[in-house]
């Protein structure tokens, strides 16, 4: 990716990229305490210091770290006393999870030919920490159900529910087979779930180079990107369904906690699956016979990929040890002073699948460093309104497992305590990336107008700005020209923001810099020291920003006179996914139209090839007409709501109304749970967010609105209504509460 800075920005997008001046002041203080936050906001960005941030992550990645190692254990133990020194008052938190690790993996080529995959990463001679095999997890997909088969090769491409209609359109089945699949396309626990449904017998997944490895440029050691024997480790459990440890659900995994049998755990795999190297797969890929691939399918492996099934046929074999693992989440707390019982959370996870340079440890040194600066400043006489409790969280790789037992621990706590979770993962260089509610999107876009991007010397947000602008669709080119605000994405899953928005509906943020460090040592032995010297952000530049982007927004949080929520953003953007909701409809219906005309006209029969023949698919029942009234006359009240919201925001702010700020702010950290709903998701109640969630076949991608559009998605008309209504009753909730909010900030009652 390319370096811009500030020079090409003005001259390639014609922006007048001065930073935001000086005196616009942070959204949620009164005039009598803008000055004293900006001058403690000027002394904090001062502190955060690379070589700290540099001798940390040397220290941190020393050694593999994973769920129940000895050096998981050591870091907590460090990190706890860092905080310690800090000034902080921090304690461990153990939780007892199951946590598979392998005993025996075997995958190999029985017929026509014979070979034996490695399923191992070489050690590198120049790589220091890259022959620490003793203390590796062996590569494996962890809650993969033990199992020994042997069974036909299909390649199924990315092995999500579009390719199973393909592969059947074709004349394929994978009933009684071994699939392979490429990583991509989906979150990789989808990949064995979809093919158990479709009748596989087991899955392997790998890294084409397309994707992950040489098409992307040189080769780690040579490069940054995947070798031929690099492995991406990765859970598979079902974390649609719920994450965290499979034997809890709901409650927290603590000793004494009533766990459910491992048989009826619900997240682990119905087949055995193994992860493999694009080096171990394509011996496997050039066995197969069968169809010639869709082009769209094809890798970057100097093969022809075919089909099947067979003539391949593979024998796949996974044991592992499900004993149960100690988490260890450490937490930290700097207590409030007014707002005491409000509580301002900052996370990121510290266990990693081996050595974990770049994930996690990238994100969690500067959160370090954060907590570092905030101690400081807090030595030094500042007090915060609120009370701020930072995490270091365990077993984030497997599942989201100490966030979640946390959560699920804390729920009652949470509920009524949490004003927001602000999440970090990994960092590199780049651009400021933020997602999460679109109540905190006003907000977080006034933190990055004031974190200067160090590569170009604009603020981080003009130079996102500027990457919207010259690299965006013509619509998010528009909006980055046009709108007040940038955009933020909304959440679904994949860290450990997931238990706090989607579980409590408690308003959260995940932030981090990236975009121009690619790489492909994700989840392997080759994510450590050395690749992150070599490849990413050397000078710890980045890694600065982060710790003063996520510092000052815990700054704000913390010391803001009324909490700097704002639901006009949210209205808006609500707006826009159900016109999205609407188009996904027609789209459904006319492509179910048109199919139904194709095979009414045998079109499909007289134009198969007969070496290489199609069969028509099964006609649909028409899409019927759905009613989107209630939604949009849901938006229409919340619209109306958050206008009046905001008028009345802003002249208490202006005038300084310190006699509503407690009742307002007491009222503004419930209005995220508006959102939720009771009894969840269908078939997955532990997911009570209304307008986010995790797609049910996509993983960690976001479903908007989730319940109709996957309704939608997949035909189920009657429900698509159901869940109409369900979200709107979510919205009315959502206008009712912030009506009561302006209603308290103007005078009135809530």
């Amino acid at each position: 990716m390319r370096t811009l800075f500030s020079s090409l920005l003005i001259s390639a997008t014609g922006l007048a990229l001065a930073p935001l001046p000086a005196d616009a002041p942070p959204r949620g203080f009164f005039p009598q305490s803008v000055q004293a936050e900006r001058d403690l906001e000027t002394r904090f960005k001062t502190m955060p210091d690379p070589a700290h941030m540099r001798e940390a992550m040397r220290r941190l990645s020393a050694r593999p770290h994973h769920v129940g190692s000895p050096y998981d254990k050591d870091n907590a133990e460090w990190i706890l006393a860092q905080f310690k020194s800090y000034g902080w008052d921090a304690h461990i938190e153990n939780f007892d999870v199951l946590f598979p690790t392998p005993i025996d993996r075997v995958v190999e080529l029985v017929s026509p030919t014979t070979f034996k995959a490695s399923l191992q990463e070489t050690a590198l001679a120049n790589d220091p920490t890259s022959n620490q095999q003793s203390e590796q997890l062996p590569s494996y997909n962890a809650y993969s159900i033990d199992g020994d088969v042997t069974g036909p090769l299909v390649f199924v491409n990315y092995g999500v529910p579009a390719d199973y209609e393909e592969l059947e359109q074709r004349g394929v089945s994978v009933k009684g087979a071994i699939v392979i699949a490429k990583y991509g396309g989906s979150w990789r626990g989808i990949k064995p779930k979809v093919a158990a449904e479709h009748g596989a017998i087991g899955c392997l997944i790998y890294s084409d180079p397309r994707d992950d490895g040489y098409a992307g440029g040189g080769v780690f050691p040579n490069g940054p990107m995947r070798p031929a024997q690099g492995v991406q480790r990765g859970s598979v459990a079902d974390m649609p369904i719920y994450p965290g440890d499979p034997l809890t659900p709901g409650v927290g995994a603590t000793k004494d906690a009533k766990r459910l049998p491992l048989a009826q755990a619900a997240t682990i795999t119905k087949i055995p699956v193994l992860p493999i190297s694009y080096g171990d797969a394509q011996p496997l890929l050039a066995a197969l016979g069968g169809p010639i691939a869709p082009a769209a399918w094809r890798g970057g492996l100097p093969i022809t990929y075919r089909l099947g099934a067979g003539p391949a046929k593979v024998h796949l074999r996974v044991k592992s040890d499900w004993s149960l693992k100690t988490l260890h989440d450490v937490i930290a707390k700097l207590p409030g002073t007014t707002e005491a019982d409000q509580w301002v959370i900052r996370g990121n996870h510290h266990d990693a699948w081996v050595n974990g340079a770049q994930d996690p440890i990238s994100g969690l040194v500067a959160e370090l460093e954060e907590a570092r600066a905030l101690g400081a400043l807090y030595q030094q006489g500042w007090r915060p309104k609120r009370t701020i409790i930072y995490a270091a969280w365990d077993g984030e790789e497997p599942g989201l497992l100490g966030s979640t037992e946390w959560v699920e621990t804390h729920a009652e706590e949470l509920k009524a305590h949490a004003v927001a979770y602000l999440n970090s993962d990994t960092n590199s260089r780049g651009y400021f990336e933020a997602a999460g509610s679109h109540s905190l999107e006003k907000f977080v876009n006034g933190v990055a107008m004031d974190v200067e991007d160090p590569e170009s010397g604009v603020s981080s947000w003009k130079r996102l700005q500027a990457s919207r602008i010259l690299d965006g669709s013509p619509e998010t080119r528009r909006d980055a020209r046009d709108r007040e605000d940038l955009r933020i994405s909304a959440l679904g899953s994949g860290s450990d923001y997931s238990s706090f928005i989607d579980h409590l509906g408690i308003a959260s943020l995940n932030f981090g810099y990236g975009g121009e460090d690619d790489g492909g040592i994700y989840h392997s032995i080759y994510d450590d020291f050395y690749w992150f010297m070599h490849f990413s952000d050397s000078a710890f530049v980045y890694e600065r920003a982060l710790a003063q982007a996520a510092g000052i927004t815990v700054l704000r949080l913390a010391n803001a006179d009324l909490l700097p929520f704002a639901f006009t953003n949210l209205a808006e953007t609500a707006q826009g996914y159900v016109k999205d909701l609407q188009s996904l409809r027609d789209r459904r219906a006319e492509q179910i139209a048109e199919r139904n005309r194709q095979i009414e006209e045998g079109l499909f029969k007289f134009t198969s090839d007969p070496r290489d023949p199609v069969t028509a698919p099964q006609r649909q029942q028409p899409a019927p007409q759905l009613n989107f009234a209630p939604l949009l006359n849901a938006l229409d009240s919340l619209n109306h709501s958050a206008s009046r919201y905001e008028k009345a925001y802003t002249r208490a702010v202006t005038e300084g109304r310190s006699t509503v700020a407690k009742s307002v702010n007491e009222q503004l950290i419930q209005a995220e749970r508006a959102l939720t709903s009771t009894d969840g998701l269908k078939n997955r109640p532990w997911y009570v967010h209304m307008l986010y969630a995790p797609g049910f076949y996509t993983g960690y991608g976001v479903k908007t609105i989730p319940g109709v559009r996957e309704a939608i998605e997949q035909g189920q008309w009657q429900d698509a209504d159901r869940e109409i209504a369900r979200a709107a009753l979510a919205l009315y909730r959502e206008a009712t509460f912030v009506s009561g909010i302006a209603a308290t900030l103007s005078g009135g009652s809530p």
